[in-house]
C-alpha cells in the first residue's frame, strides 16, 4: 500500500513537472512530497527525476515508470471508487438469522416495507433461536432477544428494541383460578414462559414504578417460543408473559386480559449482532430501518 501511495505521488509530480505544483494539488508540504519521492527512488534503486531549481525532468527510467504507473494508479482509483459505491449502494443478498416469533409477529410487515424500498436487495432468512456462528457461517447479521453476547469478543451488538413484558391470561382461566391481586399471589397460579425459560427458573422479579418485588412462581410450561406461550394462555392453560404489541389483538378480541396491570417484568432487549463494525450499505440500512420501525411499534404500557 505504501508503494502504491508513492506511485500516486510520483505520477502527479511527473505530470505537472513541478514539486511545488504537485504538492499544491496533493495538499501536502513540498518537503514531505520530496521526501516520499526520494524514498520511492531508494526502494527502486534508480533515479526517476532530474531536479533543478527551475524544473523537474523525467529520467529514462522515470519515463518508463511513469507510463506504467499512470495506468496502475488509475486502476487503483477506479477500484477504490467502485468499492465506495458498493459500500453506499444497497444491493446484493442480505442473510439474516432471527427468532421465529420475532420474525412472524413483529418483523414481517417491516421486512415487506424494507423490500419495497430496496428493490435491488435479495433476502435469505434463517428463522431459529440457535446461536449462529457469525465468524464461520455466511450471515450478514443475527437478530437476537436477550442480553448481548459476551463472546466471541469481536462481535458487535447494536440494541434495536426493548420489549416491555406483562402478564396476560384468558378470562376463562381467571374465572376459575385463585384471586390475583399482587405478584406474591402467583405462587398459586400456572405460568407459561417463553424466551428460553426453564422449569427451575422459579424466581421472578416484578416492577411497579420504584417498587421491586421478587416472587417464587413455578413455571409448569417452559419453552423457547413466546407464540406458543401466548396460544396456551388463550386456551386457558395458564398465565403468559407477553409484551403489549404481541397481546394487543387478543386483548381487543377479549381472548386475553392483562392481569396485575400495575406490574411488569424486566423488559427484553433485542440486538442486531454482526461480526464487524464495517458493514455494507444493505446491512446498515436494514439495521437502521428495523430500529426505527420497531421503535414506532413498541410503546410501554
Amino acid at each position: 500500500m505504501e508503494v502504491l501511495n508513492y506511485m500516486r505521488l510520483f505520477v502527479e509530480v511527473a505530470r505537472v513537472k513541478s514539486f511545488r505544483r504537485a504538492a499544491e494539488v496533493l495538499d501536502m508540504p513540498n518537503s514531505t512530497l520530496s521526501r516520499n519521492i526520494a524514498a520511492l527512488e531508494k526502494t527502486i534503486g534508480l533515479r526517476l527525476l532530474h531536479r533543478s531549481t527551475r524544473k523537474v525532468e523525467l529520467t529514462e527510467a522515470g519515463e518508463v515508470y511513469f507510463k506504467r504507473c499512470q495506468s496502475i494508479v488509475e486502476e487503483a482509483r477506479i477500484a477504490h471508487e467502485a468499492l465506495l459505491d458498493l459500500a453506499e449502494r444497497p444491493t446484493g443478498t442480505l442473510r439474516v438469522s432471527m427468532p421465529v416469533d420475532l420474525a412472524v409477529d413483529y418483523l414481517a410487515p417491516i421486512l415487506s416495507d424494507f423490500a419495497r424500498a430496496n428493490p435491488l436487495i435479495d433476502f435469505e432468512f434463517d428463522l431459529t433461536s440457535r446461536r449462529v456462528d457469525l465468524l464461520s457461517e455466511q450471515f450478514d447479521l443475527a437478530i437476537r432477544m436477550g442480553p448481548p453476547p459476551t463472546s466471541p469478543s469481536m462481535l458487535v451488538a447494536r440494541q434495536i428494541a426493548v420489549l416491555p413484558r406483562y402478564l396476560y391470561a384468558a378470562p376463562a382461566y381467571l374465572k376459575k383460578a385463585p384471586p390475583l391481586r399482587h405478584p406474591q399471589d402467583l405462587a398459586e397460579h400456572v405460568l407459561c414462559m417463553g424466551q428460553n425459560a426453564r422449569p427451575q427458573d422459579n424466581k421472578k422479579t416484578f416492577y411497579r414504578a420504584e417498587e421491586v418485588v421478587e416472587v417464587v412462581a413455578a413455571t409448569r410450561f417452559a419453552m423457547n417460543s413466546v407464540g406458543l406461550s401466548r396460544s396456551l394462555a388463550k386456551q386457558g392453560v395458564g398465565i403468559a408473559v407477553l409484551d403489549s404489541v404481541l397481546a394487543r389483538d387478543d386483548v381487543a378480541s377479549g381472548q386475553l386480559r392483562r392481569v396485575l396491570p400495575d406490574w411488569s417484568l424486566a423488559p427484553v432487549q433485542v440486538h442486531a449482532i454482526t461480526e464487524t463494525r464495517l458493514l455494507p450499505a444493505r446491512t446498515r440500512l436494514f439495521i437502521d430501518f428495523l430500529k426505527e420501525q420497531l421503535h414506532k411499534q413498541i410503546k410501554p404500557g
